[in-house]
């Protein structure tokens, strides 16, 4: 089904940008990246604001996970 396919990608892009630890690059790596990095989280923006305004649209609400 294209919708669980759809779900274990995402998941695997959350989990792959949670390993992204930028505190640990040097200040010269992160000059070096600022660019491809800027655009990188405005592209994330942009799809994750299309996504949840997808979502609302149907008029269900994104909730905050509880954490145990």
């Amino acid at each position: 089904m294209r919708t669980n396919n759809e779900m274990v990608r995402l998941q695997a892009a959350v989990r792959a940008l949670g390993d992204v630890d930028v505190s640990a690059w040097s200040e010269d790596t992160l000059k070096d990246q600022l660019g491809e990095l800027s655009a990188a989280l405005v592209t994330l923006d942009m799809l994750l604001t299309r996504i949840a305004d997808e979502v609302r649209g149907r008029g269900l609400r994104i909730e905050e996970p509880v954490s145990a």
